[in-house]
C-alpha cells in the first residue's frame, strides 16, 4: 500500500512539474463577459493539467479607446503574460477611413502601454465574428456589412492587420467560427440575438484561447463546460484543424521580440532520506 501511495503522490508531482500557470487579463465587453469567457479558458485549460490565473475588464459595448482610461490601471500594474484585446464587435468591420481614426490608433496605442508596463507579455488579439445575418442596421450606409460573409472577412481582415502591425498575436476564434457555420451547421454558434455567443459559441473560443496561450492541441481538452459531449468533441477538433495546424499564421512576432516567460520550475524537497516507513513529497 505504501508503494501505490509514494507512485501516486510522484506521479502528482511530476504532473505539476510540467503544468503551465499563464497570467492573463482579458480587456473586452459583452463578447467576452457572456458565458463567462475567461472561467470557461480556465476550465478547460485545467483539464489538460495546464491553467490560467486571469482578471478581467469588460464593460458593454466598451472599445479600444475606452479602454485606455478605464483599464489602464490593470494594464499596469505588470506581470501579465497575456494580455488580451477585444474591440467593440462592429467597429473594425466600418469602413477603413472610419477603422482607422477610431480603432487602429487606440490598438496601437494599448500595445505600446502593455509593452511599456509588461516587456515580458504578449498580445492577443481576440478576433471576433460576423453576426448571423450581418449587421443590418449600419448595412444602408456600408452594404458590405449587410450579410454574415461580409462582416466576417472584414473583422477578420482588420484583426489581422492590428496583429501584424503591433508584433502580436491572433486567436482566431472568428475564423474558427467561419468554419463551423460552414462545416457543422446544426451547432447553433449565436445566442438568441443573432450577435452574441451561445455556450457551444464561447466554448469554441475557449478553445481558441487555450490552444493559442499554450501552443497546443485541443483535442487534449477533457472538460465539455456544459456543452454536449459530441458537439464539445467537434468543436475541439474543427479548433485543432483552424488553430493548432496554422498556428504560424496567427503568430505575427518579430524574431527579436520577447516570448511568454515560462514559469519557474517547482522546488521539491524528499523526506525522511534514507526512508523506513513513509515517505514525504514537498512541494
Amino acid at each position: 500500500m505504501r508503494k501505490i501511495l509514494f507512485i501516486l503522490v510522484f506521479c502528482l508531482a511530476s504532473l505539476s512539474i510540467f503544468a503551465t500557470n499563464y497570467k492573463v487579463l482579458f480587456l473586452g465587453n459583452s463578447y467576452t463577459e457572456v458565458n463567462n469567457l475567461p472561467q470557461l479558458v480556465y476550465t478547460v485549460s485545467l483539464s489538460t493539467g495546464d491553467t490560467i490565473t486571469f482578471t478581467s475588464s469588460t464593460p458593454g459595448g466598451c472599445t479600444f479607446q475606452q479602454h485606455l482610461t478605464v483599464s489602464s490601471s490593470l494594464i499596469q500594474q505588470g506581470g501579465w503574460d497575456y494580455v488580451v484585446l477585444q474591440e467593440q464587435s462592429q467597429l473594425p468591420a466600418f469602413p477603413i477611413t472610419q477603422f482607422m481614426a477610431e480603432s487602429y490608433p487606440y490598438a496601437q496605442q494599448l500595445c505600446q502601454m502593455i509593452s511599456q508596463y509588461n516587456p515580458q507579455a504578449q498580445v492577443v488579439f481576440y478576433m471576433t465574428w460576423g453576426r448571423k445575418n450581418g449587421d443590418a442596421q449600419n448595412a444602408p450606409a456600408f452594404p458590405p456589412i449587410g450579410t454574415y460573409e461580409g462582416m466576417d472577412s472584414l473583422l477578420h481582415a482588420r484583426y489581422m492587420l492590428m496583429a501584424e502591425d503591433n508584433d502580436a498575436i491572433v486567436s482566431p476564434v472568428g475564423a474558427l467560427w467561419h468554419f463551423i457555420r460552414h462545416n457543422h451547421p446544426d451547432i447553433e454558434l449565436y445566442s438568441s440575438d443573432e450577435s452574441h455567443p451561445s455556450l457551444a459559441g464561447s466554448y469554441a473560443a475557449a478553445c481558441s484561447f487555450y490552444t493559442i496561450f499554450f501552443q497546443k492541441d485541443p483535442t487534449l481538452i477533457h472538460a465539455d463546460a456544459g456543452v454536449d459531449p459530441a458537439m464539445a468533441q467537434t468543436i475541439r477538433q474543427a479548433a485543432k484543424q483552424v488553430v493548432f495546424d496554422s498556428l504560424s499564421t496567427w503568430m505575427f512576432l518579430n524574431d527579436d521580440s520577447v516570448a511568454v516567460s515560462e514559469p519557474e520550475p517547482l522546488q521539491i524537497s524528499v523526506f525522511p532520506n534514507p526512508t523506513v516507513q513513509f515517505m514525504h513529497v514537498k512541494l
